[in-house]
Formats: C-alpha cells, sequence, structure tokens
C-alpha cells in the first residue's frame, strides 16, 4: 500500500476534562488548544466503564486495538503484552506504514514493527523498541516518575550523564534547558517541585518532534500524563467549595493554580504541535475525564501511603527472596517470583500484616508467579504507630515500612474524555452525541486509508451508517484475556 497523503499525529494528553478544557479557554488561557478546538471536528468520548475498569490504562487498551473493555480483558498496568489481537500500530506496520509511538500507555506491539516505541514509564513488560535505542532516556524518566513522591529519587550520577547526552543528541531546546534552570532556582525558594512532572513532559516532546522530523512516520503518538496527574492531587485547590475537608491557606498559596498551570503548559505543547506538519490529520484524544472526589470527605478525606522501597519487602517484612519489584501508580506495586511456591508464602505474609486500626495492611492478589499488592494505609496514624503480623504476632513501626503521598486524593475518573480531529482541510463541526472509544482504532484506520479488521466492533466516526464494517464472532478472530475478579 502507498503511503498516505496525510499523516495522523495522535495527541493522547491524559485524562483532561471537556468542561475544565472549554472554562479555560473561555478565559483566554489556552490560545493554542482554541485554535485546535476551532479548526477540528469536535465530540466528546465515552469510555462506556465505571469502576476499576475506567483506569486509564484500560481505556487506552481500547484506544489501541479497537476493542472494547468486555473483549479485550485487559484489567491491569503493564498487561497489555498478554493481548493476542494486534494494536493499531501492528495493523499500519503489516500494511508497510511507519509508526512512532512515544510514551502511549500500556503498549504492546509485534515483532518486526516498521518504527519506534518509547513505552509509558509505568510499563515493565514491555521494552522500547529498536532495542537500546531509548534506554538512556526511558531507565532514568521510569525511575524518577515511579517515584515521584519519594524524597530522593534513585538515579546515580552516570544516569543523569547519560540521559543528558541523549536529549543533546535528540532534538533538545535550549529553552527547555533555561525552563529546567528557572525550575530548579524555583525549587530553592519554595514548594514547586510538583511542576517537574510538565519539565518532562517537554523533554519528552523535544524527543518526539527530532524522531518525527527524521523518520516522518505515518502514524505517531503522544502520550504525556502530568495534568491528569495534578487533577487527582489538587482538584481540592481548584475548586475548595466541592469539599468538606479545606486546604489551608499555604497549600491554596502553592496549588491553587495548579491544575490551570498543567492545562496552559500542554497548551504550549499544543502550539509547537501545530507548526510540526501543516499537512498531518491532529486527533486530541483524553482517554477518559476526572470530577471531584468526595466519597471520603467524613473521614478526612482520602490519604495514599507507599512502601519505602524494595528493600523494606526484605528486610522489614521478610518477604522471601529472590523477587522483582516494580512500583505502579498511587499505591500499587507488582511483585515477580521465580515460582509459584514463593509467590504463594508472599502473598499469605503480606495478608498477615494489620494497620493499627487492623484493618490489613496489604492486598495480595495472585497470578502464578506474580502478585499485585496495594498498601491500604487510608488514615495518618500516630508517630509511634506499628504495624502487626497477625500469625507471628511481630510488629515493625509504620514509618519504616510507609510514607506518605502529600496530598488527600481530589480527582478521580469520569467516563466522559475529549475527542477532536482537525482534518488537513480544517472542517469544524460539533458532534452532539457522544462517541465510544472503540471508534478511535476504526476512524485513524480509515484516515490513513487501510481496511478495518473485523475484530474491530466499532465504526469510524468519519463513516455514515450505511457503511458499518462487518461483524464476526471474536473467538476467530482473537483471544482475549482472562478478565480478572476487581478486588482492588
Amino acid at each position: 500500500m502507498s503511503r498516505p497523503a496525510s499523516p495522523v499525529i495522535c495527541l493522547e494528553f491524559n485524562e483532561l476534562v471537556p468542561s475544565l478544557m472549554d472554562k479555560f479557554i473561555a478565559q483566554g488561557k489556552l490560545p493554542h488548544f482554541q485554535r485546535l478546538r476551532d479548526q477540528s471536528i469536535v465530540q466528546v468520548s465515552d469510555a462506556e466503564a465505571e469502576g476499576e475498569w475506567l483506569n486509564p490504562w484500560v481505556q487506552w487498551v481500547t484506544i489501541h486495538s479497537g476493542l472494547s473493555t468486555q473483549d479485550h480483558g485487559i484489567f491491569r498496568l503493564a498487561d497489555a503484552h498478554k493481548l493476542q489481537s494486534p494494536a493499531i500500530w501492528d495493523v499500519l506496520s503489516e500494511q508497510g506504514q511507519t509508526v512512532w509511538i512515544c510514551g502511549s500507555m500500556n503498549p504492546w506491539y509485534r515483532d518486526n514493527l516498521k518504527g519506534h516505541v518509547l513505552p509509558d514509564p509505568w510499563c515493565q513488560q514491555v521494552s522500547p523498541y529498536p532495542r537500546g535505542e531509548f534506554d538512556a532516556f526511558y531507565k532514568f524518566v521510569q525511575r524518577n516518575v515511579q517515584e515521584y513522591a519519594a524524597s530522593k529519587v534513585p538515579v546515580t550520577k552516570q544516569d543523569i550523564a547519560r540521559f543528558l547526552r541523549f536529549l543533546v543528541s535528540h532534538g533538545f531546546r535550549l529553552s527547555s534547558g533555561m525552563k529546567i534552570i528557572r525550575q530548579l532556582v524555583r525549587e530553592k525558594t519554595g514548594n514547586h517541585r510538583w511542576r517537574r512532572a510538565s519539565i518532562l513532559d517537554l523533554l519528552q516532546y523535544d524527543i518526539f518532534e527530532w524522531y518525527y522530523k527524521k523518520h516522518r512516520p505515518a502514524f505517531s503518538t503522544f502520550f504525556i500524563n502530568s495534568t491528569a496527574h495534578y487533577q487527582h492531587k489538587f482538584w481540592r485547590n481548584m475548586e475548595p467549595e466541592a469539599f468538606t475537608n479545606q486546604p489551608s491557606d499555604a497549600e491554596q498559596r502553592d496549588y491553587a493554580r495548579a491544575i490551570e498551570f498543567g492545562y496552559k503548559q500542554m497548551d504550549q505543547i499544543v502550539g509547537r504541535v501545530l507548526k510540526l506538519d501543516s499537512q498531518a490529520t491532529i486527533m486530541l484524544l483524553t482517554g477518559l475525564g476526572q470530577q471531584p472526589y468526595t466519597k471520603m470527605e467524613a473521614t478526612g478525606g482520602k490519604r495514599v501511603f507507599r512502601l519505602h522501597g524494595e528493600s523494606v519487602l526484605s528486610q522489614k517484612l521478610d518477604i522471601p527472596s529472590p523477587f522483582r519489584y516494580e512500583p505502579i501508580m498511587a499505591d500499587e506495586f507488582f511483585l515477580r517470583f521465580e515460582n509459584e511456591e514463593d509467590a504463594t508464602a508472599a502473598a499469605n505474609r503480606l495478608r498477615a500484616f494489620e494497620l493499627p486500626s487492623g484493618k490489613e495492611a496489604f492486598t495480595a492478589q495472585q497470578a502464578g508467579k506474580e502478585l499485585i499488592c496495594q498498601c491500604r494505609c487510608r488514615e495518618v496514624p500516630a508517630s509511634d504507630a506499628l504495624i502487626r503480623n497477625t500469625e507471628s504476632g511481630e510488629t515493625v513501626p509504620f514509618s519504616d515500612v510507609f510514607y506518605r503521598v502529600d496530598c488527600i486524593k481530589s480527582g478521580y475518573h469520569h467516563p466522559d474524555g475529549i475527542w477532536w480531529i482537525r482534518l488537513p482541510e480544517r472542517e469544524h463541526r460539533v458532534v452532539e452525541q457522544k462517541v465510544p472509544l472503540t471508534s478511535v482504532a476504526p476512524t485513524i484506520l480509515d484516515l490513513l486509508n487501510v481496511d478495518q479488521p473485523q475484530f474491530m466492533r466499532g465504526r469510524s466516526c468519519l463513516r455514515g451508517e450505511d457503511r458499518e464494517p462487518p461483524v464476526v464472532p471474536m473467538s476467530s478472530q482473537v483471544e482475549s484475556s482472562a478478565q480478572p475478579e476487581m478486588t482492588l
């Protein structure tokens, strides 16, 4: 198949909220988003999910596979590699089209991909592609993101040197360097470390742009998550009237405009994208949105605690070695063992620990040699609090095991997301009806003149009702993953 005249660039800006976007645009704070919107087909996407199935690592698999959550069955972060169905970039690659997948969440890909893949920093089971291409950048970012709340991130001077060399040779801009310097100076004068997430977005965009200009892929994605992170932490500060537990004056000084800051930083990236390729179709996708989290206000709000690190498990909790520890978002972590017996022993031991309140300290869900675990503390304990093993009676200081993430949870997921499509013709219209995420992959294939695989049940939003693709039984097209019990 010949290369299409119009490449597709997917801006995957996780969990931006339609109503907040409209609000900030109306206030004149997002000129580049406004320009993109006014030249686009404007839609609200519907994740068609709730509860734990509404997590972004589930919904981005839907977007990238064209399969509903019921059909793909991927429930855990970094589990998409278990999916037998091809991702949209696999479909395109098999048709001879080049792809550039930059940061997409919970990715997977097949061998001999025609292009490049830089996975999201939470991904442990899928390596960047080609092998070794992004190691210096990816490993540094991964450690910073996974331990974002720790007082000290586990990176060496050698890690930093390799990271900087990669940046300089792959599109790093002087303006980005100046922002890093201003950020570091700002951190010396106040509580500004939280802004680092947006700096990482900017550095990743420098790399995205460099690879895009070099390879001119037919299809590319650029995923960033900083503003989703700000919304989870700082919605209370943006909209204190929605909450019972009010932020302090000091917190308002530091965080009242944190979410607005996130949207503004992404707006600057959109401005650069609009200059990148005048003939490209630009698609803005957020996957889902957010809303205020008020469910635990009566008990002081939901607090999140994380492990101090891998050594806590072996040295404080006596979890049998060897194992591989992989922190995930918020308070979850993976443990991967060499055999199922060790995994079972570790799960039983973790489940035996209880908090000072008498509630369980951990959940541990086992799948063969793997555990997915969660720290279950939701309230701030006394400074001398202990956790106790109910089987052996032994105790461990709470503060030796856990540290508290600094803010009370303030935002949580909502199924409505943003989906704008700016065609080269700059057609603008507003679609009133919400569009399911299963329509995204068929729409991208439609834009790139590639036939839709029959296992995709959705329909391109650019097609009329009379052009619906045929549907065949899923069992003949794709092997779905088993759906796990929702225990978290």
